[in-house]
C-alpha cells in the first residue's frame, strides 16, 4: 500500500519524468527508474515502469498525433515487435542489474558519438527502420528506457520536435504493449505491480501534456541540446543505479 508521502514522491517524480520525456523525447526513464527501484526493487520496478511509460508514451503520441510519421512507425514496428517479445522473455531469465550496466555504457557511448559525429548519415527511406526497430525492440524488451539510444536515428531521418516525439512515442507504445503481454504470461504483473503502475498514470499523462506545451516554444537547436544532455544523465543513472 502506497502511503500519502510515498505517493507524493512517486507522483512528483513520475510527472517530472514524463515532462522531461515529452520535451526531449527520452530520458525520463532515467529519472523515474532509481526511485521505483528504491521503493519496489529492480524485478518489480521494470514492469511498473513499463505500465507507467505506456501511459506517458500514449499521451505523447496523442498530443503530437498530427506530426507523427506513420511510415516510420509501421516499418519500425515490423522489426521491433517480434524482438521486443524476445527481449521480454530474456528479461524474465536475466538479472536486470546486469542489463542496466550495459545500457548505461551504451548511452554514454552514444553521447560521445553524437558529439563527435553529430548524428548518423541522413537517410530518406523509412524502410531502414526495420533493422533499427529490431535492435531497439530487443533492448526495450530487456530493459525499459532505450528511447535515448533511438534518438539519433529519428533525428537523422529529419524528425524533430513534435514529429520526433510523437513518432517515437507511438512506436514505443506498440513495443511496450507486446512486452507487457510477456510479463503477464510470466506472472510478473501481480496486483501490487499493477496498482503501482496505474497509480502513476495520471501523473505521467499530466507531464506529457505539460511537455507538449513547452516543446512547441523551444528552438530546434535547444531541442537537440536537451536530447544530448538527457542522454548523458540517463547513461550515468543506469551505470550507477543500485
Amino acid at each position: 500500500m502506497i502511503g500519502s508521502f510515498d505517493l507524493l514522491v512517486l507522483g512528483s517524480t513520475a510527472f517530472l519524468a514524463s515532462l522531461l520525456g515529452s520535451v526531449a523525447g527520452s530520458g525520463g526513464t532515467a529519472l523515474l527508474l532509481p526511485v521505483l527501484v528504491l521503493y519496489f526493487g529492480v524485478r518489480e520496478a521494470i514492469p511498473i515502469l513499463t505500465i507507467a511509460n505506456l501511459s506517458s508514451n500514449f499521451g505523447r503520441a496523442w498530443f503530437n498525433r498530427r506530426d507523427i510519421s506513420t511510415p516510420v512507425v509501421g516499418w519500425f514496428s515490423l522489426g521491433s515487435i517480434p524482438l521486443a517479445l524476445t527481449g521480454a522473455m530474456l528479461f524474465v531469465l536475466t538479472p536486470p542489474m546486469v542489463l542496466a550496466r550495459i545500457l548505461g555504457i551504451f548511452l554514454l557511448l552514444t553521447v560521445a558519438w553524437r558529439r563527435l559525429r553529430l548524428r548518423p548519415p541522413k537517410f530518406n527511406s523509412a524502410r531502414w527502420f526495420v533493422p533499427i526497430g529490431a535492435v531497439f525492440g530487443l533492448l526495450n524488451g530487456l530493459l525499459e528506457g532505450v528511447g535515448s539510444l533511438m534518438a539519433p536515428f529519428f533525428l537523422a531521418y529529419g524528425l524533430v520536435r513534435g514529429a520526433y516525439i510523437g513518432t517515437d512515442a507511438l512506436a514505443t507504445t506498440l513495443m511496450q504493449i507486446s512486452k507487457l503481454g510477456v510479463f503477464g504470461g510470466a506472472h510478473l504483473i501481480e496486483i501490487n505491480v499493477l496498482t503501482a503502475g496505474l497509480t502513476l498514470v495520471p501523473f505521467m499523462i499530466g507531464g506529457a501534456f505539460a511537455g507538449k506545451k513547452i516543446v512547441d516554444r523551444i528552438s530546434e537547436s535547444v531541442f537537440v541540446l536537451i536530447i544530448d544532455l538527457t542522454l548523458l544523465v540517463a547513461g550515468l543513472n543506469f551505470l550507477f543505479v543500485k
